[in-house]
This record gives structure tokens, C-alpha cells and sequence, in this order.
């Protein structure tokens, strides 16, 4: 980027950021204006000046990434969009935070171009840019070769006192200081303000020392409007480093308001009619002026697109040499680009023979990532320091590490929020499909990260393993009850539950070919029975999510057993001792009530015949079943929290047992 001095058109810029993020939070009657206000010499710099980018195709993979954190500060972002050539009008930004805008209250990935990363939940933009920092290293260890980098990209991030308070920009701080992720800039708006009043109410910490002690470089500018300091400290910051930087802005929230300026009034709420002229007449602005962008401001930041497309060409130069020099590397590179999986690799699933003896569906999981990686090298993952129980490594690589960036087995940490987020930032940076592990019950500890990840329709894997009270000695605090409902009551991501091993395997197959959200594989601990159904069976009921492993002798049942996971087994037990009895029945296995209930009635009534009374089996709460049985049917599950004793104990004790099951299902046939 050029480095023409400071001038007029430069503080009118900065100014012109300042006036449009009043004017449009004073027409929506809604937002945060201080934030943008203080900051808009930070992002006017990073836009003009030290971003490569090019508002001309926003999806440029060589790109630099920008994430906003403070998500509430989103006027900033959609006001630099604008002002730099982005597919956003004025028009956008004058209907701000209402029904159908592109402009919404907090950036949303996917809607505008130039919104790299959904934020809102303070801390988690912070803890996603790692994974795309992450990304970057792990994709130039891969394809660069001497004097022909395609891959050469940082990521920058904006975050404020509150993203620094929530603990998962800790974790993820933390994760990066240790892998010493050179390419990650974190600017940390030290406005020392939050909603409730000063920081100190809360927070009395020396941050950048702990920034030190994390392992990260660390600068400061100590007058955001000092636009000479502080484009020497982002020049900084952008030149090589073995470790990533935290940039110290010094600033004052809501800039130029004449009552507001610096308290927490200006932070979550319009200014009102009065403050925004005076503060515009502070600023040197014409006091009457709404959404007003001067001419000079447009021609300065027009340059930023010829600057960007310019870039872009002399990078496309780069690949085509590239290219030439590596033909099959660079077909890789393009494949994983589109996100197109490779055109035979589920001829590379394994199939099990069936056993009475069962294995466990986490250790069929792990059988089936091995035998896909090779064959997958985009499969870039790991655990939450459980691999070895959640049986998640790639054994055909080493682990990812300052200078082993190429890997892809990932070590976490006992970090599963910041895990969350780092796997959204791995999947949202592209040419990677990751996947993070741990067991069912510490799936809490990422929610929020997983919201994220369907509300941007990231096809992230989850590996939850140890899914039930089966778990048995280690208690009711490892023997997750009520995660299944938790999970399915998040809209767009599909939970597999998985029955055996082959189940396991089709289940991988549903997560790796789905590209718009995210999928949760939830495995057992102990062995389960593989069943004797073909191949091409499973495969085609776990792709709708559910279908008929046991059929009522004799003609039509008359009830219906349903089951997930580890309560396959014990449906299929129940049914034929109910055939003994006399009483047709047939056995379902809904690895999916997500996917089974997307299907058409007719696939549905072929699976769940209606007037039949159904009976659902699951080692979990029974809160959400009612969709699936109906007012005839009934469902046997666990609504208390589990004990401490063998798997089989427990499940006996909680009513998890085929007397119980055969009980349950002859009550309902009596009272139809």
C-alpha cells in the first residue's frame, strides 16, 4: 500500500467514518456509537494503508482477514466497507439494524462482503481469528515453495476491553502465543470503558504484561489520533515476527461528543439529536450534514480498490508460475479452494462385519478417519486433550507446532470454547475441513462457539464421544443427560447418533458431503453389537436419519421401537422378545431426528407407519421426543441426572433395560 503523508482528505476520512456511525445509530433509534467513533482512525489506517485486500472480489484467497470482535462497534466495519469500494450503499447504511438490511446490529459472515467472521459474543472473533491465522500457517507450510508464495496472508483483529475480559480470548491467546502464530495482529481498543461504567469496576490487570507472559509481541499507541504514531506502530506489527502482536490503542470512546465523550453513556445507545450536532460541530462538520461522504474522501479511498486489484494481479502472476512449476500441487490447491472433496474418496470408508461383540462407535470413528485422511488431506484436526479417548489422531501425521505448521493433527489444550471457535476460524479461512473432539458432556463448554457455527453455516465436525450414563464409574458429572436436546434445539446443525460402527462410518460420510453447517457425531465408550444390515442399507438410512433395522414378523407391527446409539441394541433385543410374546414389532434406528424429519411424509410413514403406537429409547432426557412419537406414543429415557457405578448398573437402575423397554411397549399396545 502506498505511504503518502497525512492530510486533509485523511482526517475528513477519519471524520467521515465518525459521522455516519452517529447519524445511522440515531436513525435506527438503536446501536453503539462510541466505539466506531473512537476507533475510526484504527480501521480508516488498516483500510487504506496496511490491509491487503481488494473490494473488487472480496473472496480473494491471498487476502488479508479482518475481524471486528467488538461486534457491537459494527458501524465501523460497514462504514470503511462502504467508504473503500465494497458491495454496499449508502442506502445500507441508512437502514442499519432494521427488518431485511444488509447492515444488521452485529456483523453477520455471508451477508456482506467484506464480513469475514459473525461476531457478537464478545471474545469470540478473537478466538476465531486464531483458527484463521492457523489456517494461513498450515496452508503455506503445504503449498509455498522457495520464491513462489501463494499463501501469504496475516490476520487482523479488533477487540475491546470486553473481548479481552471473556474467557476464551484467554484460551485462544494462550493456544497462539504457544504455536507462535506470527501472522495474528490483535488491536485491543483500550478505551477503559464497558456498559456498566469504567473497566476498574471490574478489571485491574496489566494487560499487555500478560500478553508478554502468553508469548506475544507487544506495542502500543498511546493517542489513537496521533495518526503518525500510530501508523508506525501497525507498520510494525505488519513486519515478520515469530510470535503474534497485541497493538495497545489507546482511545477515547465516542470522540468529539460534548457530554458523552469517554463515559459509558455513548456505548450502547443513540446519542440523541443535540449531542451528534454538537459533536459533529466539534469535529468541524457541518452540523445539519446526514450519511454526508465529501468527494475527497471518496477519490482517497477509490484508491484502495486500484491498490487491491493490483495486488491481486501480481499474486495471480505468482500462482500462474506457480502452476506451471507444480501442476498436480496446484490442482490440489484448487480443489480445496472450491471445497471439492476428492471424486472417489467414500469408496474409502470401511465397512465392518457384523458382531455380536460389538466395538465402540468412537473407535470405529477413529477407524474411519484413518482410513479417510490419506485420502483427505484437507482432514485437519484434533482434541481438546483427549485424542487418545476420543481416538481423533491422524495417524499418518505429525502434530502441528512452531515450524510444523504442515501437520494436521491440532493440540487444543483443555480448551474446548476456544477449540469451538478456532475450528470456525480453520472452516471459515477455506481449503481446510476440521474437526475437534471431546466428550458429550463438555460439549456446554463450546456451545456458544457451535451457535456460531450454524448461524454461518460452517461445516465444522464435532466428535463427541462417552455419550451417555454408560460412561458408568465416572459419575453423573461425565454422564451427559440433557446435551442431546441441547444440541438438537440448534437450529441448522444435524446430530448423528450413531448405532454401530457402520452407522459410524455412513455418519462420516453425511458430515464430510455436507458444506452449509455444521455436524455432531456423538460416539459411544463401550462396545455396541454390529448389526447385520447391508451396507447399502445403513448408508441410505443414516443420510435420511432414520430407518427399519428389525422388522415386526408376520406383517405389519404393531408398535414401533425407536432408538438412537448404544439403545439400537436394546430396541432390537426388545423386539424380538416381544415376537416371542406374540406381539409384532418393529425396530427404527434414528441416528438423526434432524435429517428424518427434513424428509418427505411419505418416506416418514414408510418408516413410522401412523396409527401404529411408537416407543422412543434414549439414554437422555425425553423433553423433545414428543415430535417424533406423537400423543399415542411414549418414550423411555432418563430425566434425572446418572450415578456413579459400571455403565450396566446405572443403565439397569435408570430403567434402560429390555424388561423395561418390552414393559413400556405392552402398555402402550394395551392402552391403543
Amino acid at each position: 500500500m502506498s505511504e503518502h503523508p497525512f492530510d486533509g482528505p485523511d482526517h475528513l476520512g477519519i471524520n467521515t467514518l465518525r459521522t455516519l456511525a452517529m447519524d445511522a445509530v440515531q436513525r435506527a433509534d438503536s446501536g453503539h456509537p462510541g466505539a466506531p467513533m473512537g476507533l475510526a482512525p484504527v480501521a480508516y489506517l488498516l483500510f487504506t494503508r496496511f490491509l491487503k485486500h481488494n473490494p473488487a472480489n472480496p473472496s480473494w484467497v491471498d487476502r488479508d482477514r479482518f475481524v471486528l470482535s467488538c461486534g457491537h462497534a459494527s458501524m465501523l466495519l460497514y462504514g470503511i466497507l462502504h467508504l473503500t469500494g465494497y458491495d454496499l450503499s449508502l442506502d445500507d447504511l441508512k437502514s442499519f439494524r432494521q427488518w431485511g438490511s444488509r447492515t444488521p446490529g452485529h456483523p453477520e459472515h455471508g451477508l456482506v462482503p467484506g464480513v469475514e467472521v459473525t461476531t457478537g459474543p464478545l471474545g469470540q472473533g478473537c478466538a476465531t481469528s486464531v483458527g484463521l491465522a492457523l489456517a494461513e500457517a498450515h496452508l503455506a507450510a503445504r503449498f509455498n515453495r522457495p520464491d513462489q508464495e501463494v499463501v501469504d496472508h496475516r490476520t487482523w483483529v479488533l477487540c475491546s476491553d470486553g473481548d479481552l475480559m471473556e474467557g476464551i480470548s484467554s484460551e485462544a491467546a494462550a493456544l497462539a502465543g504457544h504455536l507462535g502464530l506470527g501472522k495474528l495482529v490483535w488491536i485491543w481498543d483500550d478505551n477503559r470503558i464497558t456498559i456498566d461504567g469504567a473497566t476498574s469496576l471490574a478489571w485491574s490487570e496489566d494487560v499487555p504484561l500478560r500478553f508478554e507472559a502468553l508469548g506475544w509481541r507487544v506495542m502500543a499507541a498511546d493517542d489513537v489520533n496521533d495518526l503518525e504514531r500510530l501508523a508506525a506502530v501497525l507498520a510494525a506489527a505488519r513486519e515478520p515476527a515469530d510470535r503474534p502482536t497485541l497493538v495497545a490503542v489507546r482511545s477515547q470512546i465516542a470522540f468529539g461528543a460534548p457530554t458523552k465523550a469517554g463515559t459509558s453513556a455513548a456505548h450502547g445507545a443513540p446519542l440523541g439529536t443535540d449531542e451528534v450536532r454538537g459533536a459533529k460541530v466539534n469535529l468541524g462538520w457541518p452540523p445539519d450534514a446526514e450519511f454526508a461522504v465529501p468527494d475527497a474522501v471518496r477519490e482517497r479511498c477509490g484508491q484502495v480498490r486500484q491498490r487491491g486489484e493490483e495486488a491481486e494481479s501480481r499474486w495471480l502472476e505468482t500462482v500462474s508460475r506457480w502452476e506451471r512449476s507444480f501442476p498436480e500441487l496446484a490442482a490440489e490447491w484448487h480443489r480445496r479452494v472450491e471445497g471439492r472433496l476428492p471424486t472417489d474418496w467414500e469408496r474409502h470408508l470401511p465397512v465392518f462385519p457384523s458382531d455380536a461383540k460389538g466395538v465402540e462407535t468412537r473407535t470405529a470413528s477413529g477407524a474411519v478417519l484413518n482410513a479417510l485422511s490419506p485420502h483427505l488431506p484437507e482432514l485437519v484436526g484434533g482434541s481438546a486433550d483427549l485424542a487418545g479417548s476420543c481416538k481423533t489422531t491422524l495417524k499418518g501425521s505429525g502434530h502441528v507446532g512452531r515450524d510444523r505448521w504442515g501437520e494436521r493433527n491440532l493440540h487444543f489444550g483443555i480448551r474446548e470454547h476456544a477449540m469451538g471457535a478456532i475450528l470456525n476460524g480453520l472452516s471459515l479461512h477455506g481449503a481446510v475441513r476440521p474437526f475437534g473432539s471431546t466428550f458429550l458432556v463438555f460439549s456446554d463448554y463450546m456451545r456458544p462457539a457451535i451457535r456460531l457455527a450454524s448461524l454461518m453455516e460452517q461445516p465444522v465436525v464435532y466428535v463427541f464421544t462417552h455419550d451417555s450414563i454408560w460412561v458408568g464409574e465416572d459419575g453423573p458429572t461425565h454422564q451427559p443427560v440433557e446435551h442431546l436436546l441441547a444440541l438438537r434445539s440448534i437450529p441448522g446443525l444435524v446430530v448423528l447418533r450413531p448405532a454401530d460402527a457402520n452407522e459410524t462410518a455412513a455418519a462420516w460420510r453425511v458430515a464430510l458431503s455436507r458444506r452449509d453447517g455444521p455436524v455432531a457425531l456423538v460416539l459411544s465408550r463401550q462396545r455396541l453389537p454390529v448389526l447385520a444390515v447391508t451396507a447399502e442399507r445403513v448408508t441410505e438410512g443414516v443420510a435420511r436419519g432414520a430407518y427399519v433395522v428389525g422388522e415386526a414378523d408376520g406383517g405389519k407391527p404393531r408398535v414401533v421401537l425407536v432408538g438412537t446409539g448404544s439403545e439400537v441394541a436394546l430396541v432390537v433385543a426388545a423386539r424380538a422378545v416381544l415376537a416371542d410374546r406374540g406381539l409384532p414389532a418393529r425396530a427404527v434406528s434414528m441416528p438423526s431426528r434432524e435429517l428424518f424429519l427434513r424428509q418427505p411424509q411419505t418416506y416418514r410413514d414408510q418408516v413410522l407407519p401412523p396409527n401404529v403406537p411408537r416407543l422412543a429409547v434414549e439414554a437422555g432426557v425425553t423433553l423433545g421426543w414428543h415430535e417424533v412419537v406423537g400423543d399415542r406414543g411414549a418414550t423411555v429415557g432418563i430425566d434425572r441426572f446418572g450415578a456413579s457405578a459400571p455403565g450396566p448398573v446405572v443403565a439397569e437402575r435408570l430403567g434402560l433395560s429390555v424388561d423395561a423397554v418390552v414393559a413400556k411397549a405392552l402398555e402402550l399396545v394395551a392402552e391403543a
